[in-house]
């Protein structure tokens, strides 16, 4: 199941529909994160962590854009700030065979400012303009931006209109718009997703400014029902945590936002369809069974059983010759939980 790249020109997705996306996230959307997510929605777009372009061009590309078929529809999210160099990356992700390049100009971390890019880039729209025209020219695929309303003192709309007005000049696809301003200096990347206010209004504004431009929005959304709600102002929904640590509402996507009939995978299904993945890539010898359980952990959320469940897996997964026994296991504990609970109530019923 392992991808590898293709001489030949891949062609992307047609209408690769965003209406409902899974967030890029550092440590967290990996590739085995990114098939877990897929046994649980056909239809979700999936980003991949932020990859800068210094590891691709100077580091192991293998390593970093190997993913597999039933990631599909799938998007690279890259980090930099040279037009030329992201052109490079670019060209790969076509050749790997991505759906999507999206570059981040939202994170606010010293790290990705010391590389001058992610969101300190949204005071340097012209760069950034730069940066999606060369990528435009060096691949076919769809090319879109990720950012926030604002940085630092950036005060008011107009900085954010003359931001994506240049990066939608310069052609891009879609903008992906986390509605919270970055403070670049003062607060942790993790506070810079909490404490800045949320101003869906910029957003929802961004899309009547410019029509012909897919806006997704991103930022606060942690159910779907609020995710839907924004539809009606913009093209699609960007979901981060909420998606990572209760992962079973994935399952709903695919009805409430695409329009499909299938049926809804139980959780124990789900994991059942997990089980030929994890025995492949443990057979690979590079990968060990943690690698892959660390992001099924909160499947099972507000279920009974949950805490079970987590507890084996944490326990066992990451022994040496840690194997899928070991998920198998951790299921049939949260089965024996749901049994006894089940006695237990019966038991209390006739008395």
């Amino acid at each position: 199941m392992q991808k590898t790249p293709s001489n030949s020109l891949h062609i992307p997705i047609q209408g690769l529909d965003r209406r409902f996306c899974v967030a890029p996230m550092l440590d967290w959307s990996d590739r085995h994160c990114r098939v877990f997510w897929r046994l649980l929605s056909k239809r979700a777009v999936l980003y991949t962590e932020m990859i800068t372009t210094g590891a691709l061009l100077h580091g192991d590309v293998e390593r970093h854009l190997q993913f597999s078929d039933v990631e599909h529809p799938v998007a690279l999210q890259l980090g930099g700030s040279d037009p030329d160099a992201l052109a490079r990356s670019a060209k790969l992700a076509e050749q790997w065979q991505y759906d999507e390049v999206n570059l981040n100009c939202g994170c606010p971390s010293d790290r990705v400012q010391n590389g001058a890019f992610g969101a300190c880039l949204m005071a340097e729209p012209q760069r950034v303009a730069a940066c999606v025209s060369a990528m435009k020219d060096a691949c076919s695929l769809p090319i879109t931006v990720k950012h926030r309303i604002g940085i630092d003192e950036q005060e008011g709309y107009g900085p954010l209109i003359d931001f994506v007005g240049a990066v939608a000049d310069a052609g891009a696809d879609a903008v992906i718009v986390h509605a919270r301003k970055a403070w670049l200096q003062g607060l942790s990347p993790k506070e810079n997703r909490e404490i800045p206010p949320l101003n869906y209004d910029f957003v929802y504004q961004l899309k009547r400014d410019f029509p012909e431009l897919e806006v997704i929005i991103n930022g606060g959304i942690d159910n779907l029902s609020s995710g839907a709600s924004h539809l009606s102002y913009v093209d699609g929904i960007m979901m981060g945590r909420s998606a990572y640590q209760n992962p079973y509402l994935l399952t709903e996507v695919d009805q409430r936002f695409y329009g499909e009939t299938s049926p809804t995978p139980t959780r124990f299904a789900v994991l059942e369809a997990l089980l030929p993945y994890i025995d492949s890539q443990l057979n690979s010898g590079n990968v060990r069974l943690n690698h892959i359980t660390r992001h099924i952990l909160g499947i099972f959320n507000g279920q009974t059983g949950a805490k079970l469940f987590r507890r084996h897996l944490s326990q066992h997964a990451h022994l040496p010759g840690a194997n899928s026994d070991v998920l198998r296991q951790a299921m049939a504990i949260v089965s024996k939980a749901v049994e006894d609970q089940q006695e237990y109530r019966m038991v209390s019923n006739d008395e």
